[in-house]
């Protein structure tokens, strides 16, 4: 049988720069008809309002964005002291306004300190976690409260990058599972005044740092070679895992499921595995030294 309606099984990852306004979903959505891809998702969603980094991974790329979910990410971020808001960002309802102190450099400085480094973050109510199995944005909506235990989360980097008057802008390197509008609502709340995103942007995911994005505007008149040239490799999202290169006997029993010697292995962890010709997928170095098989491509 063929693939349903004529899809074509694409593979390899997109950077996509999703656009404001528009849900992760969406986005994927349109992005997928346009390939006319049999599968694909994307990896770690971006909230409506926020723009930026959005990688799709087609195909056996799918197979990719679990290790991508646990990547940190860096972001650009505008707040609006003085503000707080029902959803922590600029879509949501006024809650309470406060007069803006004022501040300087080593003000807001004492302000950001203790939010870098290992951090316990509560969720905002308006978030796509569950409570009894339900969203909690959807609780939120009906103006339902509950208790969110924190999670520990790691700021690797909060820098101030301008201050006019009463916004700031911050860039952030934070650590998976980092929710920036809960970030900013603690800043305003340090500051005294409260705070909310007006701005967020996604500029990096690894092993994406600062890469070359491909907006959703255009798309359209792109011909299927011209979209499929904008397609990165499938392992491309897997650059920051150690090598391991095999040789056909071995790539023959690991694709068989069997963990094979490897000399020069590297330490036990996760590596990525290609054979004479081509890209297998993820594997496993065991601490007896043989490499097992995690997460095989089919390409």
């Amino acid at each position: 049988m063929g693939l349903k309606n004529n899809l074509r099984p694409v593979n390899g990852i997109l950077l996509l720069d999703k656009p404001a306004g528009m849900t992760s979903n969406r986005a994927l959505q349109r992005v997928k008809r346009l390939y006319g891809a049999a599968k694909a998702g994307h990896t770690g969603s971006l909230d409506p309002l926020a723009t930026g980094l959005l990688p799709i991974c087609f195909g056996e790329a799918t197979k990719v964005s679990g290790f991508l979910l646990d990547a940190d990410k860096r972001y650009r971020v505008r707040c609006r002291l003085g503000q707080t808001m029902t959803t922590g960002d600029a879509e949501g309802e006024l809650l309470q306004q406060s007069p803006v102190p004022v501040l300087d450099t080593p003000h807001i400085e004492a302000a950001l300190a203790p939010l870098r480094g290992p951090i316990q973050q509560v969720p905002p109510m308006y978030s796509a976690l569950k409570h009894q199995g339900r969203r909690l944005y959807a609780l939120a909506r009906e103006g339902k409260e509950v208790e969110r235990p924190p999670r520990p989360v790691t700021i690797h980097l909060l820098e101030l990058l301008e201050q006019a008057e009463e916004e700031l802008e911050l860039l952030v390197h934070c650590s998976k599972g980092t929710y920036v509008r809960s970030l900013v609502e603690d800043l305003g709340a340090n500051l005294g005044c409260g705070a909310h995103v007006t701005m967020l942007r996604r500029i990096g995911l690894d092993p994406f740092d600062h890469p070359e994005m491909v907006a959703l505007e255009g798309l359209e008149e792109r011909s299927q070679e011209e979209l499929d040239a904008l397609l990165l490799p499938v392992e491309a999202g897997l650059a920051e895992w150690p090598e391991v290169r095999l040789d056909a006997d071995a790539a023959h029993y690991l694709l068989q499921g069997q963990a094979v010697w490897v000399p020069g292995a590297p330490e036990p962890g996760l590596v990525r595995l290609h054979g004479p010709d081509v890209f297998l997928g993820m594997g496993e170095v065991r601490d007896d030294g043989k490499v097992a098989p995690k997460r095989l491509m089919n390409l």
